[in-house]
């Protein structure tokens, strides 16, 4: 077929020529992660927690008989904190991700020596893998 057979075709026809679809970029699904807002500003990552440890006189360093435990004494117990902020969860192997079982506001009981010490806007707080947390305090 000539060029010229062929527009001779397309005017008797008289369609219009098919418009082709630009290709628009693939929306891509993001799993949307409840990010509660906390006063620290700042989001843990995977399972790991945010947590604000209790001040020195917050901890129990006295007996119910009132005998003073000094702090050398206390240097091996578990730390105690509030939890301020939850990561998402840990991935399991099929990419899903296992909810936390802790939350913002639980008061928690961690390993001495599992956690990363920061400080912002001056407060320290430790960042703590759930892992490492041995217990929720009532």
């Amino acid at each position: 077929m000539l060029k010229s057979d062929y527009i001779c075709r397309m005017k008797k026809h008289k369609k219009p020529l098919a418009k082709t679809k630009k290709a628009s970029p693939k929306k891509t699904s993001k799993m949307k992660v409840q990010a509660s807002r906390n006063k620290a500003g700042v989001m843990p990552l995977g399972d790991r927690v945010l947590v604000k440890p209790f001040a020195p006189e917050d901890a129990h360093k006295t007996t119910s008989f009132g005998i003073i435990i000094p702090d050398t004494a206390a240097k091996d117990k578990p730390d105690q904190g509030t939890v301020v902020a939850v990561g998402p969860g840990k991935k399991n192997e099929d990419g899903r991700v296992v909810p936390m079982s802790v939350k913002a506001g639980d008061k928690v009981m961690f390993s001495k020596y599992g956690f990363d010490e920061v400080k912002v806007n001056g407060v320290e707080y430790y960042i703590v893998s759930e892992s490492s947390i041995l217990a929720i305090l009532d």
